[in-house]
């Protein structure tokens, strides 16, 4: 039908009509989309300069005025616009006044926002004026105001708008263009009753030493790096902590590690280098004048001292319960707390409190934090929050059960300061902010109250200075008054603030992956377990047992939270540190150990490279093949080792051999209760003796040789005595040459061979002469059987 309403003459069908009547519509809606979107464009475009002026508030003079005082607010102006700003001028405005704590967290947040009241304009000659700012270029402005101008009601926080407003080219009518918005505490008479307010003053920092020391009877420490050094010289930041705190009433919160590092380098140091290589640290004098500063800084002050080296009570209780011996370690933090404190400082501290990070709790945390004794916990307001419909901030103290106080810190008190406030603007805001909430907080109820703020651990030197001028204006104020950390966990609580801890599944997700794993709490008893096996067998176990147990503190610290790398080297560098220590007693490997009898002695060398003596050793030496070698009359046998620092002892074993061949033995140190020290030294020994049966053989054998010899020699003797009888001739007497009238001895007999003539007939003319053998020879041939010489 569709086709046939196509053809001319014939009139379109209502199918037809409507699918012609839709297809216009749907044509058209890109046209009326642009129609509509011509105004937004333009609107767009008009408002490319609104806001484009960045108004900083660098002072805010007083932060909290009273009657008679003049404010003076001081800052800069930038045009970050792309068309240059004509006719500009700057204004105060004042009001509303903000009557709740969250109000006063909405301004925050729109700060510069120019959707939001300004308020009323001062006006009038309180007004800076600019007739041109040229885009990126910042100029200064300066506005002073007597406070009865500002037309001030009650007692309360007041917004406090400084605005710029001007032209541009693309829009010549005067209109706001920048605006920031901060607050103006004001109370003028004095507050009935005032907040009892509690700020803790951290110093805290960094791990610094290391388990190394010097290879002497000193012990010198070693420094991972330099940078204690820096944040203690002129300008650092713990020398701004110091310089700022030392004129504040407030409760100082010391890691009793820092302390320990500041001391060990008013004396000689060293610091580590590329590879394995130190160099002396040259920073004696800043750190004795730091300390000298510090002692007097806390004289007559509150000093809170946390565990040593501020171990993560969070990551412990979460992942180091369930590994033997970690919460040990928490014990000897808390101990050694106060003995170092005492020793340094000169002052007693309170070491009953525990600070769990950004004071984030649930059950397990609060169990372990008071395993070591601490009966306060230092919480803060969005961990354990209010559930029971306040209209008001309740006081800090609240018992949760058990014995235990929580010290509830205030968290938008308590996070006022974080982030970069390097710029003077964002500092100013930050102490603004502070003040309003303080003072809202105080004029909720006619009740007293105590607060405590517990900032962040480690300050940076701006963060710092901006806390050091909220709490002198806080101070000097009308409305709050300090009070110690120990006073705010006995005031009386609030019966309707909440005391319920809450559930672990409500800690922060963010905050659980920054924790120290159950990897490093095992590692961590692992290297415990060495340090016990090596000390066992000192004679100075506090040479060793000291450094390395402040060290396993320090592997617990809070303050490696974000940086999972270096914790990681930093328990890495203390294991292979101990593993040295311990490899310094060893055995000395032995070649292969020929015994040439059937009792011979193996001697074994115990070598002792440390500064101190070792004792209580035992070294065992075990045959493998005890079959064919016994040690000690049996498989093996043991013998007591002590050996001078830097000396070696050679132990001899008595050993027996059955059988000749080679035999495996292995000499193994134990510590007296047992335990194997260091590694074994395996070697070969051969036997070359022999044995029983095997030597009367060789004895029958010799015997019948001796026996045939001699039989040999005495029948030569007899056949050579015949042999003589038979050749010897009858003399012209007919008596024979040996007859018994003229025997013939040795002499004769030697004479006879050499064929020397004897004397004459008459006889010898000497008695050494011999005589001859045979008559004169003579020319006439010789008769028959006459011997004759040759």
């Amino acid at each position: 039908m569709a086709e046939a309403a196509d053809f001319q003459g014939t009139s379109p069908s209502p199918a037809r009509r409507w699918l012609r009547r839709t297809g216009a519509l749907l044509a058209g809606v890109p046209l009326l989309a642009g129609l509509c979107q011509l105004p937004a464009a333009s609107q767009a475009q008009a408002a490319d300069d609104s806001g484009s002026v960045a108004v900083a508030i660098d002072t805010l003079s007083p932060s909290a005025p009273t009657d008679g005082d003049t404010v003076t607010v001081s800052g800069t102006v930038t045009n970050n616009g792309k068309q240059a700003v004509t006719s500009a001028h700057v204004d105060l405005g004042v009001g509303p006044e903000l009557t709740t704590r969250s109000s006063i967290d909405q301004v925050t947040q729109d700060s510069d926002s120019l959707q939001g009241p300004t308020g009323s304009e001062v006006g009038g000659k309180y007004v800076a004026k600019f007739p041109k700012l040229t885009p990126g270029v910042a100029q200064p402005f300066s506005l002073t105001v007597p406070v009865d101008e500002l037309d001030l009601g009650d007692a309360g926080v007041y917004q406090l708008a400084v605005s710029l407003s001007g032209k541009t080219a693309a829009q010549p009518w005067d209109r706001v263009l920048g605006v920031q918005r901060t607050f103006l505490p004001w109370q003028d008479d004095e507050a009935d009753p005032k907040t009892k307010t509690t700020f803790l003053w951290p110093l805290i920092s960094n791990v610094h030493m290391t388990a190394e020391t010097g290879a002497n009877a000193q012990q010198t420490p070693v420094f991972l790096n330099d940078d204690l050094a820096k944040e203690i010289s002129a300008g650092g930041r713990l020398d701004q902590m110091l310089s700022l705190g030392e004129e504040l009433d407030v409760t100082w919160v010391i890691d009793p590690d820092l302390l320990a590092s500041v001391d060990a380098m008013t004396g000689r140091y060293e610091v580590q280098g590329p590879g394995d290589t130190t160099t002396p640290g040259t920073q004696q004098a800043v750190a004795k004048q730091w300390l000298a500063r510090l002692q007097k800084a806390v004289e007559g002050q509150e000093v809170v001292a946390l565990p040593f080296a501020d171990p993560d009570l969070a990551s412990l209780a979460h992942n180091g319960t369930s590994v033997t011996g970690s919460l040990s370690h928490l014990d000897e933090a808390t101990d050694v707390a106060v003995t170092t404190v005492k020793t340094v400082l000169h002052v007693t501290p309170s070491s009953d409190f525990a600070w769990p990070v950004n004071g984030a709790v649930d059950p397990s945390i609060v169990k372990v934090a008071t395993s070591a004794g601490a009966d306060k916990v230092i919480a803060r307001s969005d961990s354990l929050q209010e559930t029971g419909g306040l209209s008001y901030t309740p006081s800090a103290a609240r018992p949760i059960g058990g014995g235990t106080t929580a010290v509830v810190a205030d968290a938008r008190l308590s996070t006022a300061f974080q982030g970069d406030l390097t710029r003077a603007s964002s500092a100013t805001l930050a102490v603004q902010r502070f003040l309003a909430q303080s003072l809202t907080l105080g004029l909720q109820t006619n009740k007293q109250r105590s607060v405590v703020v517990a900032p962040q651990r480690m300050p940076t030197a701006s963060q710092a200075a901006a806390m050091a001028e909220a709490i002198s204006a806080l101070q000097s104020g009308n409305w709050s008054e300090p009070q110690k950390l120990t006073a705010a966990a006995a005031a009386k609580p609030d019966p309707g603030a909440t005391t319920k801890v809450p559930p672990a599944s409500a800690y922060p997700r963010s905050l659980r992956k920054q924790e120290l794993s159950k990897a490093a709490f095992q590692q961590i008893a692992g290297t415990q377990g060495k340090l016990d096996n090596l000390r066992v067998i000192l004679s100075d176990q506090s040479r060793v047992v000291t450094p390395f147990g402040r060290a396993m503190n320090r592997e617990m610290s809070t303050s490696w939270r974000g940086r999972a790398d270096e914790a990681s080297s930093f328990c890495n560098d203390v294991e292979s540190y101990l593993d040295r220590l311990t490899s310094q007693v060893s055995l000395i490997d032995k070649s292969e150990t020929k015994l040439s009898g059937r009792s011979a002695t193996i001697p074994v060398t115990v070598q002792n490279n440390l500064v101190q003596g070792v004792e209580h050793l035992r070294l065992r030496l075990t045959s493998l093949s005890p079959n064919r070698l016994e040690i000690g009359g049996s498989s093996y046998d043991e013998q007591p080792v002590e050996v001078s620092g830097g000396h070696s002892q050679t132990v001899k074993f008595t050993t027996t051999a059955n059988a000749n061949g080679q035999s495996s033995v292995i000499a193994q140190l134990y510590t007296e209760d047992g335990q194997p020290y260091g590694n074994a030294v395996r070697f070969d020994v051969r036997v070359t003796e022999f044995t029983a049966t095997v030597m009367l053989v060789i004895g029958g054998g010799v015997l019948l040789l001796v026996l045939a010899g001699f039989r040999m020699y005495t029948q030569r003797k007899r056949a050579a005595a015949r042999e003589a009888e038979q050749n010897s001739p009858d003399d012209e007497t007919g008596e024979a040459a040996d007859g018994p009238e003229n025997p013939e001895g040795p002499e004769d007999r030697l004479t006879k061979e050499s064929g020397t003539a004897g004397p004459g007939a008459d006889g010898p003319e000497q008695p050494s002469d011999l005589t001859a053998d045979t008559a004169a020879e003579s020319a006439d041939p010789s008769g028959t059987g006459e011997r004759v010489d040759r």
